[in-house]
């Protein structure tokens, strides 16, 4: 998956890589029929940060 599905994804604009794992783009969500988070770069809660 990692060597074939994941690069394509990320040709395509669907996924980023960052330093935390694979994030969906905004592209993503709107081929999923999805409403896109409000921030995206905030998605995820540092590891010593309060909800």
């Amino acid at each position: 998956i990692e060597d074939i599905i994941e690069p394509y994804l990320i040709q395509q604009g669907f996924i980023q890589r960052t330093p935390r794992g694979r994030v969906l783009t905004a592209n993503a969500w709107r081929h999923l029929g999805l409403d896109a988070p409000k921030d995206l770069a905030q998605q995820q809660i540092g590891l010593f940060q309060e909800e």
